[in-house]
């Protein structure tokens, strides 16, 4: 059984940078799609980036395309989620999510397994 676990969350103020990290657990971590994706309060879970099995591969939501950064060491079996130039609009829980799959995946529907996700607050 795969287990995720986030950390990295806090508040910051817009403009500033968090660095979110994800730790897999339970199976080969580089047989795995990860990806981020996050759900703000009334709103529906959204793609934010996903990375494929060996971080040569990403995509990104326009939303946070130069913004933001994914990467992976399959040594340390942890994904992260590099955030800069934050705006409050960016507020919402985070989760990471791991897919059975060493291809890029932004469907969240194909995700396997999830982490409890870690709240960001972007204060203006």
């Amino acid at each position: 059984q795969v287990e995720l676990v986030e950390s990295g969350g806090g508040l910051v103020q817009a403009g500033g940078s968090l660095k979110l990290s994800c730790k897999f657990s339970g199976r080969t971590f580089s047989n795995y799609g990860m990806g981020w994706f996050r759900q703000a309060p009334g709103n529906e879970r959204e793609f934010v980036g996903a990375i494929a099995w060996n971080d040569d591969i990403t995509r990104y939501a326009d939303s946070v395309k130069g913004r933001f950064t994914i990467s992976r060491d399959n040594a340390k079996e942890t994904v992260w989620l590099q955030m800069n130039s934050l705006k409050p609009e960016d507020t919402a829980v985070y989760y990471c999510a791991a897919r059975n799959d060493i291809r890029v995946v932004m469907n969240d529907r194909l995700y396997d397994y999830w982490g409890q996700g870690t709240q960001v607050t972007v204060s203006s």
